[in-house]
């Protein structure tokens, strides 16, 4: 069962068990490299909203179907910040990071799309996940600039050449 948990810790610094699943979490612990967690991070933001889509779409009444919704949305931005923070890691550890910040660019505006296609569609239960959509999209936002940002800054690894 457990997917995503619907409560978010409000201090500052969340832990993976925050809004990942026991599996996802111990990815997350198993790889300690910058670049897997960003690629982790950024396939667990992706099942958040495929996730978020389909309960959106699901006719069935919920009990707390808003708040089902909201939790998705919560734990997709958590996904998302987690993949930025990891950015900084990698540039204290001076890692070559370079395939994972265009995946999470790239990746970012997809989201981003989907995201405002949910806030201009404004569905139902929109009052529930509106003000976390709007953080949602923001996190985002940030998560973009900072990949971009990170690509121009971090210069790749120097291409050895062969000695004739």
């Amino acid at each position: 069962m457990g997917a995503t948990s619907i409560g978010v810790s409000a201090a500052p610094q969340r832990t993976s068990q925050d809004y990942l699943s026991s599996e996802e979490a111990d990815k997350i612990r198993d790889n300690q490299s910058p670049a897997a967690r960003i690629k982790l991070y950024v396939s667990f933001a992706e099942d958040r909203i495929k996730k978020f889509e389909y309960e959106q779409a699901r006719t069935a009444p919920e009990m707390d179907h808003g708040a089902i919704l909201n939790g998705l949305l919560n734990g997709y931005s958590g996904c998302m910040n987690d993949a930025a923070e990891e950015i900084d890691e990698a540039k204290d550890k001076q890692m070559n990071i370079h395939p994972e910040l265009k995946l999470l660019e790239s990746k970012g505006k997809d989201f981003l799309l989907e995201l405002q296609k949910i806030d201009k569609a404004k569905g139902p239960n929109y009052g529930n996940y509106n003000d976390t959509l709007e953080d949602a999209i923001d996190g985002t936002k940030d998560a973009i600039s900072d990949a971009h940002d990170a690509l121009k800054e971090m210069l790749p690894a120097p291409v050895r050449r062969k000695q004739n």
